[in-house]
This record gives C-alpha cells, structure tokens and sequence, in this order.
C-alpha cells in the first residue's frame, strides 16, 4: 500500500553516524559478529546461484529467488509508516537497477565463468561502494584508492583468464562472463549506496521491500520470454539454490548490510568482502572442483590487495584541543 504521508522507519538501525564520528568508532562485538555472519551468506551465494543455474536459465532463477524473497521483506512493513507517492519513482528505479539489472548481470556472469571466478569479480563490490560513496559525500578519492581499484581490475582478468578452455565445462570461465560480473558489481555497488541515503529517509524495511518487489516484477516480461524459449527443469536442488538466495542473501544479508553502513563507516563495513572470496573459493573448489592455478591466486591476491588499498583512509588528523 501508498500513502501521502512519510516518516523514518527507526525500529530496525539507528541513526547514521555522523562523518566526525566516523573517524573515532570502533565496531562494536555485535557488529563484528554480523558482519562475519554477512561474510558467510554472501561468500556462498555466487556457488549456490551456479548450482541453480545447472537446471535453470538465469532470469528465472533471479525472479524466482526474488518470489521468495518479496513477500517475507513485505511481512517486515507491517505496522509501518505507508510508502508516499511521491517516494514511488526513486523506489522504482532502485528497484529495477538493483535487480533488473545488477541481479540479473550477475547470474548472466555467473553462467559463463566459474563459481570462484564469479566469487573473486563479485568480491570487488566493496570497491566501487567507497568510491560512490566518495563522489556522493564530496570526498576526495586518494591515489592510493585508485592504484586499489587499478590493481583489482588486473587481478580480476588475471582470474578469469586462469580458467580457460583447459578447465571442465562447469568451471570454464570467459572474458564475457567476467564483463557481466564486472557490471553487476558496479550496478550492485551504486545501488547499496544509493539504498542508504533512501534509508535513512523511509526506514531499511521499505527499502529492502518496495525496491525488491518493484526489482522483481520488472523481471516477469524476461523471465516469460525466457520460459518459452529454453529448457527449465525445477529440480530440488534449483528450489534449493533459489530459497537460500531469497531467504539467506537477499532479506537476512541486505538487513545486515543497511544497518551496517548505517551504523558504521563504509569502510570498516565494506571489510566483510576480505573473507567472503576465501568462503567462496572454498566452497566453488568442493561443490564443482574448480581447479585453481597460479594466475588465478595471483589474481586473488591483486584483488584483496586492491580493496585494501581502496578502503585506505586519508591520514588522520589530530583532534583539536578543547
């Protein structure tokens, strides 16, 4: 339901911090353990969505897992302030950028590249968030920030170039696949940030709710068109891949990650990304045997070397005397 009239939604973060604090906050235990707990669902979600794209094409596994997802992110808008009209065109297109397009882009990625491929390209999400983070907050990027975003560029064709044609059809990886991954993390990126500037103004519940629902519907056109044009089998284990995405990444990550950067700088919350590419190559090597080679590790490392270069912060400076 729409309504004219809007107020914060504060039940499920506080407020933001302002940039001042941000400089002398520590994470506290609970936001430590959420975010290795973050870790965990979104470092296994890149090998559960290649398990589901084994018997299913990738839009209707996107707007499947979305199925499960909308009307459990719905449920949490109870007794909530009502979504204004005029709030509707921003949800919209947050919406259809973030899934129609970032969600979409990842599991067109993930078809043609292998699970730790995908997991490594996706792991550099965090880049582009204090990036755009930056250009919104007016802050000034530093050239160590650049030589990270330089160095994980070449770590990821590093990657993907080290599980050619030599490798089995499950975990080959193209050029073409990574330049979908690649995509989907600068659209995912952009639409983190942009959620929490709308979060801050209508609550993580409208977010995560409205965006996705709006997200999914513009996937029906595709995935009916999909449908009639290639071969669906609705194993279990596809309905298995799709209820983890829907339930585990896309409502109980995207509440831990709003109320992470709300409650916490970007930087420190952008963090969680050094651990989910280790879950995920773990994973991707014992559920498919995906053989990791020497430019692939190589790669590894220029991208983790890259986040960490890309999460520096400029020199501190030393607090006024009272």
């Amino acid at each position: 339901m729409l309504s004219n009239k809007s107020s914060p939604d504060v039940s499920f973060s506080s407020a933001p911090l302002p940039p001042s604090a941000h400089r002398a906050v520590s994470p506290s235990t609970q936001s430590l353990a959420a975010m290795l707990l973050l870790a965990c669902i979104w470092g296994l979600s890149i090998p559960v969505t290649k398990l589901g794209l084994l018997t299913l094409p990738p839009l209707t596994l996107t707007a499947l897992r979305f199925a499960i997802a909308v009307p459990l992110l719905l449920i949490c808008t109870v007794g909530k302030p009502l979504l204004p009209w005029r709030a509707l065109p921003r949800f919209v297109a947050l919406g259809v950028l973030g899934i129609g397009v970032g969600q979409v882009a990842q599991a067109f990625g993930v078809v043609e590249t292998s699970a730790s491929v995908g997991t490594v390209i996706s792991a550099t999400i965090p880049v582009f968030v204090v990036f755009f983070a930056a250009i919104r907050l007016k802050q000034r990027v530093t050239g160590l920030q650049k030589l990270g975003l330089l160095a994980a560029f070449i770590g990821i064709a590093l990657v993907a170039s080290g599980h050619g044609e030599e490798a089995n059809a499950v975990s080959r990886s193209t050029m073409s696949g990574a330049a979908w991954l690649l995509l989907s993390a600068f659209v995912i990126a952009f639409y983190y940030v942009w959620s929490v500037e709308i979060t801050i103004e209508y609550g993580a519940a409208a977010v995560a709710a409205w965006s996705s629902l709006f997200g999914f519907i513009s996937l029906l056109p595709g995935v009916v068109w999909e449908l009639w044009n290639s071969p669906v089998s609705f194993t279990a284990q596809a309905v298995w891949a799709a209820v983890y995405l829907g339930v585990a990444v896309s409502v109980v990550g995207l509440f831990l990650w709003l109320n992470l950067l709300r409650t916490v700088p970007a930087r420190i919350a952008a963090s969680v990304q050094y651990l989910q590419p280790v879950v995920g190559v773990a994973a991707s090597s014992a559920m498919f045997g995906d053989r990791l080679g020497v430019l692939f590790f190589c790669g590894v490392l220029l991208v983790l070397g890259g986040l960490a270069l890309s999460m520096t912060s400029r020199s501190k400076q030393k607090p006024k005397e009272p």
